[in-house]
């Protein structure tokens, strides 16, 4: 996969490339149900509370090169460091459904960032993975923003961004920007699997605002985000110390 990851910082790959990516890893046998359980998406409260409008579901697993683990429900949370608009709390979003984690599109999807990333941090075995699931809608009164945050990093290692689908919008492209706030790149993401590779350690990224191109239809970004941070090996307790029988 792409050099340009290792050099730059990030990637865009091709919905061609990356299906044939995804493949080697697995099977998107049932995309299409995958892809239509973005229907399925529950509003984010915690933006709506900011005049903000967005659609998500969220899951987190544990990853290694030998098993998938869908973890307990657990909240999403990111300090103000990295997220000053919703920083420094808990947030509880709606499950991924049971279908999509158990889909065979997820788990390849899954499968096939830790084959891209793992060779790329050769020191991790295991990794805490959270994936969330975004609609974002746009109104003819009101754009949609996929990052109201800004440029930003997510406090993570590697961050895949896989595209769903565009419907009836405009913009929404991909900025990539240096710490200091050099702009280093920026693309859209246009076609279904479309994908964005960042390295979250050393550049920001942030998407431009969507509007609708027909404010009288229905318009919307659909997102797959998966998030990669590095987990410590298990703890492995010490074989107990064997005691001498007496004399």
């Amino acid at each position: 996969m792409p050099t340009d990851l290792s050099r730059a910082g990030f990637a865009r790959i091709p919905a061609t490339r990356m299906r044939a990516w995804l493949e080697s890893h697995g099977s998107l046998r049932d995309w299409p149900a995958f892809a239509a359980s973005w229907n399925q998406l529950e509003p984010d409260t915690y933006l709506a509370a900011l005049g903000r409008q967005r659609r998500r579901r969220y899951a987190v697993f544990t990853l290694d090169a030998a098993a998938i683990r869908l973890e307990v429900a657990q909240p999403h949370y990111q300090s103000v460091h990295y997220n000053a608009l919703q920083g420094g709390i808990e947030r509880w979003f709606a499950p991924i459904l049971p279908a999509i984690t158990a889909s065979a599109s997820l788990l390849c999807i899954l499968r096939s960032a830790h084959a891209l990333f793992a060779p790329l941090s050769p020191a991790v075995r295991r990794w805490h993975v959270e994936v969330h699931q975004f609609r974002i809608e746009a109104r003819a009164d009101a754009a949609g923003e996929p990052t109201p945050e800004g440029s930003h990093r997510d406090g993570v290692d590697w961050v895949l961004v896989l595209l769903i689908e565009r419907r009836n919008v405009r913009h929404g492209s991909t900025t990539i920007h240096a710490p200091d706030g050099r702009q280093l790149g920026e693309f859209t993401l246009s076609a279904p699997l479309d994908a964005a590779l960042v390295d979250d350690t050393r550049v920001l990224h942030g998407v431009t605002a969507v509007q609708p191109i027909d404010p009288a239809l229905p318009a919307w970004r659909d997102v797959l985000v998966v998030t990669l941070r590095a987990l410590p090996p298990p703890h492995r307790h010490p074989a107990p110390f064997a005691v001498p029988p007496p004399g």
